[in-house]
């Protein structure tokens, strides 16, 4: 999916889908909706929202690839209609891949966070809900997670999809045998409709998405950015306060090698009077790249040494931890940063009485053990919302709206 591509460029821009049953040579030739393609004497139902059909009768990246002749979409395109069924109609979602928080408006935003709230809903009230029923997701994790992995996976399963899933593929891929990852993306998208991918690199998740054919969510790419986690920190922020516009948030920690917080940065600036402030050691502090969109942007942003400070002022305290794995040999500076900015209970003393506490986790020492048992402490109910926006993107992605 080519990651720029923020709206549906097909000639079906803006309408609604309307679902045909199609008998077909090629499955990823038939129409945009509901369809039933034959393959090789097996037929499978599902709905093909992520369209390969191109403006003009151009053809798709897997089309061009694919030794698609004209004979096999003159075989798809004339085919006959059969008992079309009568169903709602589904319209398609803006985005092809999930890959920076850059991609999101602030109406987008909205509509995901109610999809968001519905998936809540199913999650508690329909536990065999089969949305996704017919789909496979592949987890292709470079990196270490437990939160974001698992979640993913607890989504695409309550939705009724399957799961592949390859835990650390730095180590246990053909990614140890030298494979690049054009062609670890090439293959696995012949095995699943959907990856969800993590990469060591900055900007893997772009390699990825100009490769496939298939929808490319970003897990986090290095030092790089986290969509998802932004997203789910926002949604988070509005549960927790009621609101998004006009707030205070302090980013505190390692803001130079942190994802999420980079990610949120962006996400924030597309709310109205927002000021954000930056409380790091001076050898994680803030990159000016962020420091410019925000001002860019004309949200106000300050640095402050004083978390004491911050904490009474903001709305939101937004922790992180100091990750070692960054430094590489510099462990004099990472140990020269790490403790130096703790939220514990003197903490919780001087924030007003509606300010939350909130961390991507894991966490280390960077926030008390007893800072748990306060109400404030939103990190762990922050943990759970990501299963229900990560919920949101897949059925958008895979079934639209």
């Amino acid at each position: 999916m080519a990651v720029s591509s923020s709206l549906f460029t097909s000639s079906l821009q803006g309408s609604m889908v309307a679902p045909k049953t199609l008998k077909c040579h090629r499955e990823y030739m038939c129409s945009p909706s509901n369809v039933s393609c034959r393959q090789s004497g097996y037929t499978k139902s599902m709905y093909l929202t992520h369209s390969r059909l191109l403006p003009s009768g151009k053809l798709s990246k897997w089309e061009q690839t694919d030794g698609f002749s004209s004979k096999d979409r003159i075989q798809c395109c004339a085919a006959q209609v059969e008992n079309a069924p009568s169903f709602s109609v589904v319209k398609k979602f803006q985005l092809d891949d999930v890959i920076e928080a850059l991609q999101f408006d602030r109406d987008i935003l909205g509509a995901i966070f109610e999809v968001a709230s519905e998936m809540e809903k199913i999650e508690k009230n329909s536990p065999r809900s089969q949305i996704l029923k017919g789909y496979l997701m592949a987890t292709l994790f470079y990196e270490p997670s437990t939160r974001t992995r698992l979640s993913f996976e607890s989504a695409m399963k309550r939705l009724g999809g399957e799961v592949l899933t390859t835990e650390n593929a730095r180590e246990f891929s053909s990614a140890a045998k030298g494979e690049t990852l054009e062609d670890t993306i090439r293959t696995i998208e012949g095995y699943s409709d959907i990856i969800v991918m993590r990469h060591f690199e900055s900007g893997a998740a772009k390699r990825a998405a100009v490769t496939a054919g298939i929808p490319i969510i970003n897990a986090g790419d290095g030092p790089g950015q986290h969509p998802t986690q932004a997203l789910l920190d926002v949604y988070t922020i509005e549960r927790e306060l009621g609101k998004l516009d006009g707030i205070k948030v302090g980013l505190v920690g390692d803001l130079a090698n942190g994802r999420t917080v980079r990610s949120l940065a962006y996400l924030l600036a597309k709310y109205q009077d927002v000021k954000i402030y930056f409380v790091s050691p001076d050898v994680v502090k803030m990159k000016d790249d962020i420091k410019d969109y925000l001002t860019s942007k004309g949200v106000a942003w300050e640095e402050s040494a004083d978390l004491m400070e911050v904490a009474s002022k903001c709305d939101v305290v937004y922790q992180t931890r100091i990750q070692k794995e960054r430094f590489g040999e510099r462990i004099d500076q990472y140990e020269q940063a790490r403790g130096k900015y703790i939220v514990d209970q003197n903490v919780l003393d001087v924030m007003q009485k509606h300010a939350v506490v909130m961390h991507p986790l894991p966490r280390l020492d960077e926030i008390t053990v007893d800072v748990d048992r306060d109400p404030r402490a939103a990190y762990f109910r922050q943990a759970k919302n990501g299963l229900y926006i990560r919920m949101a993107l897949l059925k958008l992605l895979l079934v639209g709206w």
